[in-house]
C-alpha cells in the first residue's frame, strides 16, 4: 500500500515541556537532559526510518525563572540558555519556547527578545474570559502593541513567526510559538507529525485507481483511506514509543494529529484539489474542512493533544500562499474555516500600516470563536513594513513562503 511509505509521514518535532526555576545553576542539566532525551528518541525513529525534523524544548512562563527586572538581565539570561543549547550534541534543529507572557511588562520585552534571539525565544500570550465570556481586551491590547513593535524592528517584520496569541490553548501544543508549559505540570513530550504528503499521494493513488464517483462516495472513500493511512503511522509510532527505554523524567502525553504543512512538502491545497476543489477558498471548502478535521481527530492508537486539526498556516503552506497572489480567499474565509476547527489565523501577512484598532477587533473575533466554539485557535499575523494589500512579500526566513499581503475585513 502506498500509505506504508515512511518517506510520506516526518516527525516534524519532538517537544518536551520542563519547568526552569530562578536557580540558573540548575538550567544547563535540565535543558541537556531534554536535549538528550530527544537526540535518544529521535535515534529510535531514524532506526524505523522515520525522518525526524527537529527537538523542540518549551518551558513555564519565562517571568518565572529569567530575571525581567530590566531588559539587559532577559537578554543575559537568554544568553546564558543559547550556551547550555550550543553544548547539545544533537544534530538536529533546536528550537526553544521561552514559554508565556503573562503581564504587560513581560510582553513588552518580548519584541527585543525575538528581535536578539529570534527561534529561541517563541513566546505566546494566553487570553482569558471572565464570567461574562467577555475576553481580556486590555491584554489583547498589549499584544498587538507588541506585534506592531516586532513589524518594525525585525527584517521585513519576520520576528512575528516567533509570537502568536492563543485562545483557549491548553497546555501540551507541540507546535510553535503557541506552545507552553505550567510549572505544576509533570515534565512531558509530545510528538507532531507533516503528513501533508502522505495524504496527497494517498489521494492520487485512490483518484487513479477509482475515476468518475459520485460526491458522496467520493468523500466517504476519502475519509476512509485517509484515517487509515494516518492509523498505520500512528501504530507504528506507538510501537516505537512502547519499545522505547525511557529513562528520563519526561512523560508521554500525546500525539498532535494536524497535518502541519512546511514550504517544503505537498501543499495542503493540493489536498482540497485533489478531494475535488480546484482551489481552497471556493464553495465546497468548508465541507472539505469538515470531512478532514474529522480525519484528524479519528486517530485512536494514541491520545490526541494540542490542535489535532486543520492546520491553514498561509505562508508556510506554498499553496496557500500562491492562493493570496490568486485572490482564491481572504480572511473571512480562513476565519470560518477555522470555524470548522483550524488553527486559527496563522503566519497571515497583512498591511504595514494596519490599524492597532483592526488587529485588536480581528483577534476578538478570533477569540470569541474560540471559547463559544470551545477550540484552541490562534493568532499570528505578521504586518509587514511598507506594504499595501496585494504586495507580494520578500521574505528571506528558510521557514516562510512569500505570498501577497491580505487586507483586514
Amino acid at each position: 500500500m502506498i500509505y506504508e511509505n515512511k518517506d510520506l509521514c516526518k516527525i516534524r518535532t519532538i517537544s518536551t515541556f520542563l519547568t526552569l526555576t530562578d536557580d540558573k545553576i540548575t538550567w544547563e542539566k535540565e535543558l541537556l537532559d531534554a536535549c538528550n532525551f530527544c537526540k535518544s528518541l529521535s535515534e529510535k525513529f531514524n532506526q524505523r526510518n522515520y525522518e525526524v525534523q527537529s527537538i523542540r524544548i518549551v518551558t513555564n512562563a519565562f517571568g518565572e525563572y529569567l530575571d525581567t527586572s530590566s531588559l539587559q538581565t532577559a537578554k543575559e539570561d537568554l544568553s546564558f540558555i543559547s550556551n547550555i543549547l550550543d553544548k547539545s550534541t544533537t544534530n538536529l534543529r533546536i528550537r526553544f519556547a521561552i514559554g508565556e507572557a503573562k503581564t504587560f511588562h513581560e510582553i513588552s520585552l518580548l519584541p527585543e527578545l525575538i528581535l536578539s534571539f529570534g527561534d529561541l525565544a517563541n513566546a505566546c500570550v494566553n487570553v482569558s474570559i471572565d464570567e461574562n465570556e467577555i475576553l481580556d481586551n486590555e491584554l489583547i491590547k498589549e499584544s498587538v502593541k507588541a506585534v506592531k513593535k516586532i513589524s518594525l524592528i525585525t527584517p521585513r517584520g519576520e520576528g512575528n513567526f516567533n509570537f502568536t496569541v492563543n485562545f483557549n490553548c491548553k497546555p501540551f501544543i507541540p507546535y510553535f510559538p503557541a506552545s507552553y508549559h505550567k510549572s505544576d505540570l509533570e515534565n512531558a513530550f509530545v510528538l507532531g507529525l507533516e503528513t501533508p504528503d502522505l495524504l496527497v499521494e494517498v489521494l492520487k493513488d485512490f483518484n487513479k485507481k477509482n475515476p468518475n464517483l459520485s460526491h458522496n462516495i467520493a468523500l466517504g472513500s476519502y475519509a476512509n483511506i485517509l484515517k487509515d493511512a494516518l492509523s498505520y503511522h500512528c501504530k507504528n509510532i506507538k510501537d516505537i514509543l512502547d519499545n522505547f527505554e525511557n529513562k528520563s523524567s519526561f512523560v508521554f502525553k500525546g500525539i498532535d494529529s494536524s497535518a502541519a504543512p512546511s514550504k517544503n512538502c505537498s501543499s495542503m491545497v493540493e489536498v482540497y484539489k485533489q478531494m475535488g476543489l480546484n482551489s481552497f477558498g471556493r464553495s465546497g471548502t468548508v465541507e472539505i474542512s469538515s470531512l478532514l478535521t474529522k480525519v484528524f481527530r479519528s486517530v485512536k492508537e494514541l491520545p490526541l493533544v494540542g490542535f489535532s486539526g486543520l492546520m491553514l498556516a498561509v505562508v508556510e503552506d506554498k499553496g496557500l500562499a500562491q492562493g493570496t497572489i490568486d485572490k482564491d480567499f481572504d480572511i473571512r474565509t480562513l476565519l470560518t474555516n477555522s470555524a470548522i476547527c483550524g488553527i486559527g489565523l496563522d503566519t497571515v501577512p497583512i498591511e504595514g500600516d494596519s490599524s492597532i484598532e483592526k488587529i485588536e477587533q480581528i483577534m476578538r473575533d478570533t477569540g470569541t470563536m474560540a471559547f463559544r466554539l470551545n477550540k484552541p485557535l490562534t493568532v499570528r499575523l505578521f504586518p509587514v513594513p511598507g506594504l499595501k494589500e496585494g504586495d507580494i512579500t520578500k521574505f528571506e526566513s528558510d521557514d516562510l513562503c512569500n505570498s501577497a499581503v491580505l487586507a483586514l475585513p
